[in-house]
């Protein structure tokens, strides 16, 4: 049913929106997040330093951004999408001015307090901006082209700047996002096609983009025993740790791969292959179920929401959750190259748990909104 020509809601009260939280997904935000303390801790050798107390602060601050988001109105963050958008586009061209360099890459602006990495945020601002811009466009002009234009650049943009720092992880990240919003707008099925036709034919300059060792990535991800004590020894490892832990596992704080240091960022990208190294298949597939009961939320949530904005944004947050995992998980068994992206909740970062806790708290409030109706008008803007 269009909103188009409906009045617009009153705003709800504070004491309404609390009684509103969703606090099943809460709860099950809060033991993914635990299941990741208890591998920092692990992967420490049983110290809560350097990264399990850390990890703990991280997520109770992310608790309080996620119900401050969650219980601003919904229509406050419609109308302010483009400039949270503008901010962090600002914040990535910034990066290539005063940025600091970490691991290789010039990625993170430090605030003195914290670093943050505006790639990671523009994960969750990107929806912000498609769904409001969807949301203005009347469901007969999101079949047509020219309507396209504008929100492809929105994806181009940012993953340009990101590819450029490099992260390639990142930047595909942010077009498979975009992609992702596209699809749940109703654009068609053929457009997609146009899109991935253009991908393609940029591949040649976004591989000269590459750098050398981002390069060997790739060719050492379809053949990595030619190179096992180099570009091929991170994945290898995390073959061996994955296929150790078997059915249920070697035991809390038991995995040889990960505890005799032979499995590289064990409690960043690879710490998910010590979790299945230390629970098994089974635990690997408890982390999955807690997954997919979050996402299933998120899809649950998209489908109640009266306003198209909410729908899009609550749609496009689970499929940041889902990419997310996907990609991951997907990474240390080898199927993809290694590109560097986290675990949701589970691994340690600070803007990637912040990014989470934001786009967790979208979530949350898009049900609390759930029956807020705003206004279409039909345009692009």
């Amino acid at each position: 049913m269009s909103m188009r020509g409906l009045a617009p809601s009153k705003p709800l009260s504070i004491g309404r929106k609390v009684l509103q939280i969703n606090w099943g997904l809460v709860l099950l935000i809060t033991l993914t997040a635990a299941i990741g303390i208890a591998m920092l801790y692990s992967a420490a050798n049983g110290s809560w330093d350097p990264w399990a107390t850390r990890q703990i602060v991280r997520y109770g601050v992310g608790l309080f951004i996620l119900f401050t988001v969650a219980l601003v109105d919904i229509r406050f963050w419609r109308s302010y999408a483009y400039l949270i958008y503008g901010i962090l586009l600002v914040m990535l061209v910034a990066v290539e001015v005063v940025g600091s360099v970490g691991m290789g890459a010039q990625r993170w602006i430090n605030l003195g307090v914290i670093k943050l990495q505006p790639s990671e945020l523009m994960k969750v601002g990107i929806v912000l901006a498609l769904a409001r811009y969807f949301h203005s466009v009347s469901a007969e002009n999101v079949r047509r082209l020219p309507y396209l234009f504008a929100p492809i650049l929105m994806i181009g943009a940012p993953s340009a700047l990101v590819l450029k720092q490099p992260d390639l992880g990142t930047a595909l990240f942010l077009i498979m996002t975009g992609a992702a919003v596209f699809f749940a707008a109703g654009v068609r099925l053929w457009k997609f096609g146009l899109v991935f036709a253009a991908a393609g034919a940029a591949v040649p300059i976004a591989w000269s983009m590459l750098l050398p060792y981002q390069q060997k990535r790739i060719f050492t991800f379809l053949d990595p025993e030619t190179d096992p004590l180099g570009a091929g020894y991170n994945i290898l490892q995390s073959k061996i740790a994955l296929g150790s832990g078997g059915l249920f596992g070697k035991g809390f704080m038991q995995g040889s791969q990960s505890h005799l240091n032979f499995l590289p960022e064990k409690q960043t990208d690879f710490i998910f292959t010590m979790l299945a190294e230390e629970f098994g298949m089974v635990g690997g597939l408890v982390l999955l179920g807690l997954y997919t009961l979050i996402m299933f939320y998120g899809y649950a949530i998209s489908l109640r929401s009266r306003n198209h904005f909410g729908r899009l944004l609550a749609m496009g947050i689970t499929c940041v959750l889902f990419i997310y995992v996907f990609i991951n998980i997907a990474m240390v068994m080898g199927l993809i190259p290694v590109v560097g992206v986290p675990l949701p909740l589970i691994s340690y970062g600070g803007t990637a748990m912040l990014t989470l806790m934001i786009g967790m708290g979208f979530l949350i409030g898009t049900y609390i909104h759930r029956d807020v109706t705003i206004p279409r008008h039909g345009g692009g803007i």
